[in-house]
């Protein structure tokens, strides 16, 4: 079953102007409820370009599960069918949690 926290490569593709997609890492954001009965799961892309200016719903990540320092892209949250789901890559651990549900706020406007 997949959880939430985990990373996962994933065929984000085809996309829409700027939304990240191609075959890239993303991490699990549903909660285990949902991932265990529904069909589509709620992720965010991970990319290994960082930029010169960051956003607040960005969360840098470093591990030995990616080949680079990437971010997490919290400002891309998107639902996606289990299908486009692949290979596990890894666990992101609970303080790193935390700063993606911060984001995950951040983005949304939730206090």
């Amino acid at each position: 079953m997949i959880h939430r926290g985990e990373i996962y490569y994933a065929d984000l593709s085809p996309v829409v102007g700027s939304e990240q997609g191609g075959y890239r890492p993303v991490v699990v954001l549903q909660n285990n409820k949902g991932n265990r009965y529904s069909t589509t799961i709620i992720v965010a892309p991970i990319s290994s370009r960082l930029t010169k200016n960051p956003l607040p719903t960005h969360v840098t990540i470093e591990s030995n599960y990616l080949e680079k320092k990437s971010v997490i892209l919290l400002e891309q949250i998107r639902t996606i069918d289990k299908q486009r789901i692949r290979e596990k890559v890894g666990l992101i651990d609970d303080k790193m949690m935390q700063l993606i549900n911060q984001a995950i706020k951040t983005s949304l406007d939730i206090k």
